[in-house]
């Protein structure tokens, strides 16, 4: 990884920079997919699942007899696994349910907010090289505590026409109702549009390549919900002198190893570590069976030596990680001072891999800068929020001068005139 040595401060933003993405030529394509599918229907969607998966498919929709034969190829000790990170993501999820809202705001007039669930919500769940089983429990599980009546599952087939048994079987026992056969910006065109066979849904979740992530950026500017803008993987490691070299090395390899497009960064202000690490990044290359992946996002990753821990801060914040790693002693000091980042990691002991399987928390979270503004994925993300208002005879009566002096300003008879009939009325 190149080092970079206490940069100045309008070095910063030039040194951060994402990995550009050429989008021109991806939105057009998808454009022109989306069109296709939401005019086509199911014809669209087996011309490109046969053009881009390389599969024929007379049905989209998996069976139940074959999502349980599925089952039987999943090892028990991968069955066992899948389970305790499903309950703990149902743990920790399960914890954030909203508690509903009563406020009398004056005498006589109440107001409520109750969270209900979204009823249909689609699941995107990526092909590519690896089965993103533990994406399924991310999403299905807490989609599932929020009450949504329908969960239904998107994911590519192999070459074979085949799913991987173990995203099957995750989302066998994490409450998803139906599971199809369709990848790519096609998927995400059947989830908000519908077709002959597939139902359409209310809101879009999931990761995926720079397609699907164009696809669902056009589909909710068309006004579908998406649950937020996604891009390629990324991990910051604030570390000081009591550092493990080998520890945050493995770190940054465990997100490198995601993609090409992928980006790591390790800050410090101990100007001996960056050489230590790459020395160990070197060693544990060689056992990776994705080192070609890993090498490539190293070459878009940096090592920055900073002046202070208030610097290691400021950049990590102005960055904006989807994940950020606190090596520091104790690591809690630095914690407290995070504005912006998806999911944080304290200490020695948590690696990111625990919050991408079975921590509990939930690994869908915001890339590119956006978690200055987006969370990550949580039970509310699969719920919307609903507002009540109540009022007696008097409260109305001791709110009227001021919605009547206000519409009125505003220029709006008919507003005005609504609350001035009701209040010559007789009791």
């Amino acid at each position: 990884m190149q080092i970079i040595k206490y940069p100045k401060k309008e070095q910063w933003k030039g040194i951060l920079k994402r990995p550009d993405q050429n989008n021109a030529m991806i939105e057009q394509s998808v454009r022109e997919i989306l069109f296709d599918v939401k005019n086509n229907g199911d014809k669209a969607i087996k011309k490109y699942t046969s053009a881009l998966d390389g599969v024929q498919l007379e049905n989209f929709e998996l069976d139940k007899q074959t999502i349980q034969k599925a089952a039987k190829k999943v090892t028990p000790a991968l069955k066992t696994a899948i389970k305790q990170a499903a309950d703990n993501i149902t743990k920790f999820h399960k914890a954030q349910f909203p508690k509903e809202i009563e406020v009398e705001v004056q005498p006589g007039l109440i107001c409520k907010q109750r969270s209900v669930p979204i009823e249909k919500v689609g699941i995107y769940i990526p092909g590519g090289t690896a089965p993103l089983f533990s994406s399924v429990l991310m999403m299905a599980v807490p989609a599932k505590l929020a009450g949504c009546k329908e969960i239904i599952l998107f994911t590519p087939p192999k070459k074979a026409g085949e799913i991987d048994p173990s995203i099957l079987y995750a989302a066998s026992i994490s409450g998803v109702n139906k599971i199809y056969q369709v990848g790519g910006a096609q998927a995400i065109a059947a989830m908000a549009y519908g077709t002959e066979t597939i139902p359409g849904v209310d809101k879009i979740f999931g990761p995926g390549n720079q397609y699907v992530t164009q696809a669902k950026q056009q589909v909710n500017a068309s006004g579908i919900a998406i649950d937020m803008p996604a891009g390629p993987s990324e991990v910051m490691i604030i570390a000081d002198s009591s550092a493990s070299p080998g520890l945050v090395a493995t770190d940054l390899l465990a997100q490198a190893e995601h993609g090409p497009d992928s980006q790591v960064f390790l800050l410090t202000t101990d100007s001996t570590l960056p050489e230590k690490v790459n020395d160990k990044i070197d060693k544990y290359l060689q056992k990776l069976s994705r080192a070609d992946i890993a090498k490539e996002a190293l070459n878009n990753s940096k090592i920055i030596v900073l002046n202070s821990e208030e610097e290691l801060m400021e950049i990590s914040n102005l960055y904006a990680p989807e994940h950020l790693i606190i090596a520091t002693q104790p690591p809690e000091e630095l914690a407290d001072k995070v504005i912006n980042a998806g999911s944080v990691f304290l200490g020695n002991n948590a690696p990111e891999s625990l919050g991408d399987y079975a921590s509990g928390t939930n690994h869908v979270l915001p890339t590119g800068g956006t978690a200055k503004a987006y969370s990550g994925v949580s039970i509310e993300t699969f719920m919307k929020k609903i507002t009540f208002q109540k009022a007696t005879r008097d409260g109305l009566k001791s709110i009227s001068e001021t919605v009547m002096t206000m519409a009125e300003t505003e220029q709006l008879d008919a507003h005005k005139l609504a609350v001035e009939v009701r209040m010559n009325q007789n009791d």
